[in-house]
């Protein structure tokens, strides 16, 4: 059955045959100009001409596109189709941004709206960050981010309601991706309509760390690193008012490990937030998110390192737990802090939900619970396969981990969100 499918980390290399010829073939022409161009310049043209529009905003930061460029052209080592995929990428984030700046002159009344309160799932990837989030998004009073909004958060063409434009093209996205890489499915499952992270939201402004988990780009990923990611965040609301404004709800179910790095930032700009910070023992959620990494970027790139991968990803988990561990231990910070086992999400994720709403002082009804119930049942564990990982596979062992999730280790036992 397809639920038994086993999907190994060390096979993202094994590209389906038309894929690896056609970039062949396609590197093959570059001699006849058929290279993609990567400069800002063609991108921003090519934005305005798609759009119709000119104006980015006053808001508009333009460094973080042209480092993520210059890292993107000098260090990616993209293969021909990884380089289409970022032109066309880079373009409709643009377009997104030309296309809201237009909305929000048209409709002032988008930005003098406030913003709902805010349920944000911090946890580090593989950790049930998914599967919590859909099963919050089950609420009707819950506001989630559909993947085809994450995609295209501004209506194309008018399709304000109704998103009839945005999901076709979601649809499509959907259905490139599982002909490019079919066993990526199985680690994080990809579905038009349902719940996404808002860190596709940050990408709009070109401060997130989606890049840097697709591509091997370590100049941009450390200046992201060491940058005021401010702009990022106040645009990130504009765009969520906006989708309030075209499908308002109760309050936002929110979810990225991005957000980890920047807990300052995000209880400033989100203001009435209750973070859910999902908990897994590191030495199953970090490979798995390695293994995840690696299907990501050979979609872009032949050139994948695993030891390169790991070094870099390791050393960053650290990093964003060591950040909000320091932004906790504020006294005034816990109140608004709930932890989530993975292995209790797994096990009773009903009695999750409902120590969730108990922390907000509220009760879940019978009709509610029966939606979470079928839920839960409609994205069992291995909906689209059996992800299989190995930390041996990035050249780094248990130690080369606990070296830098030590203090995050010892955070959990005294937690106790490992059982």
């Amino acid at each position: 059955m397809r639920q038994n499918r086993l999907i190994r980390s060390d096979q993202f290399r094994q590209q389906p045959k038309w894929f690896t010829w056609f970039n062949k073939s396609w590197e093959g022409s570059y001699s006849l100009g058929t290279r993609v161009n990567l400069e800002k310049e063609s991108l921003i043209k090519a934005a305005k001409q798609a759009t119709g529009f000119s104006d980015f905003g006053m808001d508009f930061w333009e460094e973080p596109l042209e480092v993520m460029l210059e890292s993107i052209n000098k260090e990616a080592r993209l293969h021909p189709i990884g380089r289409f995929i970022t032109r066309q990428r880079i373009i409709n984030l643009l377009s997104v941004r030309l296309r809201a700046e237009h909305y929000f002159k048209t409709y002032p009344e988008i930005l003098e709206q406030e913003l709902h309160p805010c349920l944000l799932i911090i946890g580090l990837q593989r950790t049930g960050t998914t599967k919590l989030q859909r099963l919050l998004a089950a609420d009707p009073d819950n506001r989630s981010l559909i993947s085809w909004e994450a995609l295209n958060p501004v209506p194309v063409k008018g399709d304000i309601r109704s998103g009839r434009k945005r999901i076709k093209i979601a649809k499509t996205s959907v259905k490139a991706l599982k002909l490019m890489s079919p066993g990526f499915f199985a680690i994080h499952p990809i579905e038009f309509d349902a719940p996404e992270e808002d860190v596709l939201l940050l990408d709009v402004s070109f401060l997130s760390t989606t890049t840097e988990a697709t591509m091997n780009v370590p100049t941009y990923a450390a200046w992201l690193e060491n940058n005021d990611q401010s702009p990022a965040y106040a645009y990130m609301v504009k765009l969520l008012k906006l989708l309030q404004w075209q499908r308002p709800g109760k309050r936002w179910v929110l979810k990225t490990p991005h957000h980890l790095e920047f807990l300052p930032l995000a209880k400033k700009y989100f203001g009435d937030v209750q973070f859910i910070w999902t908990h897994r023992d590191v030495r199953e959620s970090i490979p798995s998110f390695l293994s995840m990494v690696a299907y990501s970027r050979v979609l872009f790139s032949s050139a994948v390192d695993t030891n390169d991968v790991a070094t870099q990803w390791v050393r960053k988990n650290g990093h964003m737990l060591s950040k909000a561990m320091t932004f906790r231990q504020d006294q005034d910070h816990e109140k608004f802090f709930t932890d989530v086992s993975y292995p209790k999400l797994l096990a009773n994720p009903l009695k999750v939900m409902e120590n969730i709403y108990a922390a907000r002082g509220e009760k879940i009804s019978k009709e509610l619970m029966a939606d979470f119930q079928a839920t839960n049942l409609k994205n069992p564990k291995g909906k689209y396969g059996n992800h299989h990982y190995n930390l041996l596979e990035f050249g780094i062992d248990h130690q080369y981990l606990h070296h830098f999730t030590a203090d995050y280790q010892e955070y959990q036992q005294v937690l106790g969100v490992l059982k």
